[in-house]
């Protein structure tokens, strides 16, 4: 019987592995993950361009669609925490095309609607799930199970794109708002989440096993337990019925996302997280400026710069090409912030971020007119740079000061961020139809943007030491 040593070189050696592919199927993995957030982030776009039409058609005022934005973004916040359960009790491809169905259909159904409840349930409800099941973790779970290394790279270049894909759609669908009608514009959106389910049904793999290779830049296994883990898969082909009872090494893909707990606990453990980061300052601190740049991004320049810009005069698919601006220099700022945060202190990094976004919002109000000035170039460029600038630091500090549980710990600050943008949205669209203008809604953020860079400059660095978190 040949010894599980020479069975386990034998079969990597004669895995397709890099050597003998060249394109490793991790990437194939990433190109469909970015299409699938790309077509999820078609929606992200939508509200800000289709809420002027659906007014002027069904005399809805600005609080009841900004209230359905809301229970999207509120949604979209709440699944994140559990995103990495969900796709560890029923595999990534299964979530992420249901995710992308449940998008195609709200907003499929978005043009039978005639009653505005019915724009909660579409708007909202359906398309919030969907959305909320390819949260920001959707990107670290392909990075962790199919990529051993330039993990980094994966998550950023998939993090950014989502964020991006939300802006740089908006001239698309603000002309096919205008000619055909919102209602083409839905469906288009419809057509592009269910366009990529095909291609995820396909070559979104569950994990690296699955067509028989190791993780992207993997080196062959010679450890011992990866020794007994590939000893007990030939076992169990074989028909063993007493193979025994070994966890996979570190680096070794699986059915699902690596994790330190079961599948079945794995919702069970982000609670127990969420309960043992709260008594940490640092969490609350990240929590309420993560909520302050979620009602300064999504939730104000993301769902009402349009109807505001609308409002002085300029066309909807200009204000919607600024917003692609927006878009294109987030994907840069992005990742020089990553860059920055690895060489600066993140605390320092978030104060900055948030004062500059206030200044902007302070601004802002006396930038808008019926045409595009240079100051309003400038704005739309800073703020691009600054618009999810945040992430990096704030995960940052959150792996260093909750360790091992950083990730989910983040997954949660997220979710205020969602929850953060939700309220903006909601209460911006009360302040204009009570006052016929945003003014108050940018100048309120501006004030918000400073609490938020007062509170990053003040987070206790030595918070993981005082009160650890770990979840045993």
């Amino acid at each position: 019987m040949t010894p599980p040593e020479k069975t386990v070189q034998a079969k990597t050696a004669g895995a397709p592995t890099g050597k003998r592919r060249r394109l490793h199927p991790a990437w194939i993995v990433a190109a469909v993950a970015f299409l699938a957030l790309v077509g999820a982030a078609g929606f992200r776009a939508a509200p800000g361009v289709l809420m002027v039409p659906l007014q002027e058609e069904f005399g809805w005022s600005t609080t009841v669609l900004s209230l359905a934005v809301s229970i999207n973004l509120v949604l979209f916040g709440l699944t994140a925490p559990f995103a990495a359960a969900l796709m560890e009790r029923f595999g990534i491809r299964k979530v992420t095309s249901l995710a992308l169905c449940l998008i195609g259909l709200g907003s499929a159904l978005t043009v039978f609607v005639n009653q505005s409840w019915q724009i909660l349930l579409t708007w909202g409800l359906l398309i919030g799930l969907g959305t909320g099941s390819m949260a920001l973790v959707f990107a670290a779970t392909i990075a962790n199970i199919w990529f051993a290394k330039s993990r980094g790279l994966v998550i950023g270049i998939l993090t950014a794109g989502s964020a991006a894909g939300q802006l740089v759609f908006l001239p698309f669908i603000a002309a096919l708002a205008q000619n055909p009608g919102w209602r083409g514009a839905s469906l288009l959106i419809a057509a592009g989440a269910l366009a990529v389910v095909p291609l995820v049904l396909r070559w979104l793999r569950n994990s690296p096993a699955d067509v028989g290779v190791l993780p992207y830049g993997a080196e062959e296994p010679v450890t011992r337990e990866l020794r007994e883990h590939e000893a007990d898969t030939q076992a169990a082909d074989a028909g063993s019925t007493a193979a025994p009872d070994r966890k996979p090494a570190a680096g070794v893909a699986s059915d699902g996302p690596p994790a330190t707990k079961d599948s079945a606990n794995a919702a069970v453990r982000a609670l127990q997280v969420l309960k043992r980061a709260s008594k940490v300052r640092t969490f609350w601190a990240l929590a309420a400026g993560f909520a302050i740049c979620g009602a300064t991004t999504n939730g104000l320049i993301g769902t009402h710069f349009i109807p505001s810009a609308h409002d002085h005069g300029m066309p909807e698919t200009t204000a919607a090409g600024l917003l692609a601006v927006v878009g294109i220099f987030d994907i840069v700022g992005t990742i020089a912030s990553g860059w920055l945060t690895d060489r600066f202190n993140p605390k320092v990094l978030l104060a900055v971020y948030y004062q500059f976004r206030g200044i902007g919002l302070l601004v802002l109000p006396l930038l808008l007119g019926s045409t595009v000035e240079p100051s309003m170039i400038i704005f739309v460029v800073v703020y691009g740079l600054d618009w999810v600038a945040t992430v990096p630091p704030t995960a940052a500090i959150c792996r260093s000061v909750f360790g091992a549980d950083g990730s989910v710990v983040f997954g949660w600050v997220f979710a205020a961020h969602q929850l953060g943008a939700a309220v903006a949205a909601l209460l911006a669209g009360v302040i204009r139809d009570a006052t016929g203008h945003y003014n108050y809604a940018w100048l309120g953020a501006a004030a918000m943007c400073t609490v938020a860079a007062v509170i990053s400059a003040t987070i206790r660095k030595d918070a993981a030491k005082k009160e650890p978190v770990g979840v045993a």
